[in-house]
């Protein structure tokens, strides 16, 4: 497959049969986004070029050859499209996934009915281990008038996120979601985290995971990978106000193992599993106990 000896059409169809060869999971499209990457076009003017004799771009079989050796296409391109935002990533930083973008809409689903119900209008959110800052960036974009905090502990995902979040108002820390920001217990209307959740011998299947997400953000702690979800719970009954919000993603087989250590805590109610749109249970969320709702208004 060399650069003008073959027609756009006809690079891309090469390009996923390589692809699908190699496992890769979705060969055409990971194909087809490969070639918009370069010719820094939108996916319809790809296709419309398609049809008739463009010619494959330069460097096209090059970064085809990457993505079948099972590089992220996010490391390839540099971009990771999350909700309504195009992050950048890269080496250091986790790829944000699409199931991801349902804990989001929990976030935003919750934060509305309290703004009618309640007149919530300025919400404070912190997310816990923002990895790229796509949760607390989709929140700060799409929630008007919300005050959003990120903490990151590691240095190259802090880099990341900072770049990602600078332009959203988001309030980025470098800190261990263990025992971040004390100076806001009890002031945050809603706490979200994605935390690491991966027991410590299990091996994910994906080598695009496996090889190149850092492993401080796949591998929870402990044999069953739940020593920092335990903590990023024990952290939003730290950081919430009575009535406040906590949600968190996990693996379908920990849902059941997650909602019973949040209704054993004693500080939460109304602890609910989540579905994503795979139909996995994705995320369980929960409401910090306590007289009353002292939701923030201003």
């Amino acid at each position: 497959m060399t650069a003008g000896s073959v027609s756009l059409a006809e690079a891309v169809r090469e390009a996923t049969a390589v692809l699908a060869a190699a496992g890769v999971p979705t060969p055409r499209v990971d194909a087809e986004l490969l070639a918009e990457h370069l010719l820094g076009v939108g996916l319809g003017r790809l296709r419309a070029l398609m049809l008739g004799d463009s010619p494959a771009p330069d460097g096209y079989a090059d970064l085809v050859a990457e993505r079948a050796q099972r590089t992220p296409l996010q490391h390839i391109t540099g971009v990771a499209h999350f909700r309504y935002l195009q992050l950048a990533v890269g080496p250091g930083v986790f790829i944000p996934r699409p199931e991801t973008e349902s804990v989001v809409q929990l976030v935003i689903d919750w934060l509305s009915d309290r703004q009618r119900r309640q007149g919530l209008t300025h919400p404070k959110v912190v997310d816990l281990g923002t990895g790229s800052g796509a949760i607390a960036g989709s929140i700060a974009h799409e929630v008007p008038g919300a005050e959003v905090h990120a903490v990151e502990y590691s240095e190259f995902a802090h880099a990341w996120a900072a770049k990602n979040l600078a332009h959203l108002g988001v309030h980025l820390i470098r800190g261990d979601l263990r025992d971040a920001l004390p100076e806001h217990n009890g002031t945050f209307d809603v706490v979200v985290s994605n935390p690491p959740y991966i027991p410590a011998e299990a091996i994910p299947n994906e080598p695009e995971v496996a090889l190149h997400d850092p492993p401080e953000a796949l591998y929870g702690g402990g044999a069953d990978g739940m020593e920092l979800p335990t903590a990023a719970a024990a952290s939003a009954a730290r950081l919430l106000v009575p009535g406040g919000y906590f949600v968190m993603e996990h693996a379908e087989v920990q849902s059941g193992w997650i909602a019973a250590m949040l209704n054993r805590s004693g500080s939460f109610t109304e602890v609910t599993t989540h579905q994503d749109l795979n139909g996995k249970d994705r995320a369980t969320s929960a409401v910090l106990a306590g007289p009353g709702s002292k939701l923030r208004d201003k």
